[in-house]
């Protein structure tokens, strides 16, 4: 395990944390980071233990700054004191993670260059309800809107080549929501990383946790949330205007008229508020303006030419009224919401 670095972020810790450090040490690994993360008073001895042996370095945060921000504490002490380091493995102080499972992370990724996931089978009885809904949750929102096949997405057990430990020090997040970011990054930057199966271990159902359901989740999922929320919101004016046109307009002119001169000026006026959210609030882009209004129009015509061409197809094919027609167009305007949110996160606002 020579050249291999172990990250450890720890808060309040109890004698787990050295039963890890233990096996690390007994697995061969010889450089072990571990950050105390702002505990408190009552719980500094197993840092003070675990800093007895010599292959263990313990930064120390003040007060709490969330599990995001000792990685990237840690990731930044390594690059400019580990010039030798080929790469870091993090890993949970609860002693969910194997020395065993570890050790085999660090292999594969000294064996391909590459970043690699030690992944929990979700499927065991011993899983607790909410790890198992959660986490399964999370993978299949990340395979529908980001196009990412990762079957842990909370995993602690992640093996980085050094080579991309700059570009993790600048990552979003501070708190748990740095690890779904983590894995936006590998995505964007097109690094390859891999999976290992690697042993299921929930201690007293994970009670150790410092993870909050709802605080963290919403941190996790900010990036989707915040397009749903600009989605709805340009979503409203869309069809509040195509709602008064359809009515409007019913028995003037043909369904083909009707349609046309409701969809496209509703698109029209909804397109500048879910560009404006989209570019400023959502992927928050640095690309140039010009450059986004182009491409976000580009997509914004054909979305809107194929979200009227189908709904003028469902609404012949069923012979639909006005009221009908609202509603075909909630259905295909959905489909097409997954979609333009891929194209809009890895071209429009990349």
């Amino acid at each position: 395990m020579k050249g291999i670095t172990i990250v450890l972020p720890s808060l309040d810790p109890d004698e787990k944390l050295n039963m890890v450090v233990r096996g690390l040490l007994e697995e061969g690994f010889e450089d072990i980071v571990i950050v105390n993360d702002g505990s408190d008073a009552a719980h500094l001895a197993p840092f003070e233990e675990a800093a007895t042996h010599p292959e263990v370095t313990i930064l120390t945060h003040e007060v709490n700054r969330g599990k995001g921000r000792a990685l990237k504490t840690a990731f930044s002490y390594i690059l400019e004191h580990r010039r030798d380091c080929i790469g870091v493995v993090t890993v949970d102080g609860d002693n969910q993670h194997t020395p065993k499972d570890i050790k085999a992370c660090a292999e594969k990724m000294a064996q391909t260059g590459d970043v690699v996931f030690g992944c929990r089978n979700f499927n065991l009885p011993n899983v607790p309800k909410h790890n198992r809904m959660g986490n399964k949750i999370t993978s299949m929102v990340l395979r529908l809107f980001c196009g990412i096949r990762l079957s842990d997405t909370q995993t602690g057990l992640r093996a980085i080549p050094t080579k991309y430990l700059q570009l993790m020090t600048t990552v979003r997040g501070e708190r748990f929501e740095y690890e779904t970011e983590m894995i936006f990054a590998l995505k964007r930057d097109r690094i390859r990383f891999h999976e290992v199966t690697i042993e299921t271990v929930y201690i007293e159902e994970n009670k150790s946790t410092h993870f909050h359901p709802v605080r963290d989740s919403f941190r996790i999922y900010g990036i989707i949330l915040s397009f749903m929320f600009s989605s709805a919101a340009s979503c409203l004016v869309d069809y509040l205007i195509f709602t008064v046109l359809v009515f409007l307009l019913e028995d003037k002119m043909t369904r083909w008229m009707k349609l046309a001169f409701a969809v496209f000026p509703a698109r029209a006026v909804s397109s500048i508020v879910n560009y404006t959210l989209n570019r400023k609030a959502v992927f928050r882009s640095e690309a140039p303006m010009k450059q986004t209004l182009v491409r976000y129009y580009t997509l914004c015509v054909i979305q809107t030419a194929c979200s009227y061409g189908l709904v003028y197809l469902l609404s012949a094919l069923c012979d639909a009224g006005s009221a009908l027609e609202v509603w075909l167009k909630v259905i295909v305007d959905v489909f097409l919401f997954m979609i333009s949110f891929r194209i809009q996160q890895h071209w429009v606002f990349r």
